[in-house]
């Protein structure tokens, strides 16, 4: 696998991979004024349908629901994604709050420390205020 992979066979591969997608795309073109995307999929003619079918649309047309609806429409999203949530059991529940408790207390202990030593040299550096 380490041969294949050798700086001179790679730009060699992806050159050929380039031309064949070149070449597929020039087959499939059909308007030479639209944009050829690679890597995407092909949606040319989905857009050219949107595009013929449909008419702008005013801001009354795709406003129509009002304060109350967009509220209502909300909390139905919001308890759906909710119903989507695992959940964790009253024993995980136990144990994640009992890692974060100790998380905390470890870290407090490590700052305080910190604190302490840091007040301890500066009134040893700058002198002790009597």
């Amino acid at each position: 696998m380490a041969d294949k992979k050798r700086r001179g066979e790679d730009a060699g591969d992806d050159r050929l991979h380039d031309e064949v997608v070149d070449d597929v795309a020039d087959d499939d073109a059909t308007d030479a004024e639209e944009p050829v995307s690679r890597g995407g999929t092909a949606t040319r003619s989905r857009a050219k349908a949107d595009s013929a079918d449909s008419k702008p649309k005013t801001k009354a047309e795709t406003d129509r629901v009002g304060l109350f609806g967009r509220i209502a429409r909300f909390i139905r999203e919001v308890v759906a994604e909710l119903r989507k949530v695992i959940w964790p059991t009253r024993k995980e529940l136990l144990t994640y709050t009992a890692v974060v408790v100790a998380f905390v207390a470890v870290m407090l202990t490590i700052v305080a420390g910190l604190d302490f030593a840091f007040a301890k040299g500066v009134l040893w550096v700058f002198g002790n205020p009597s």
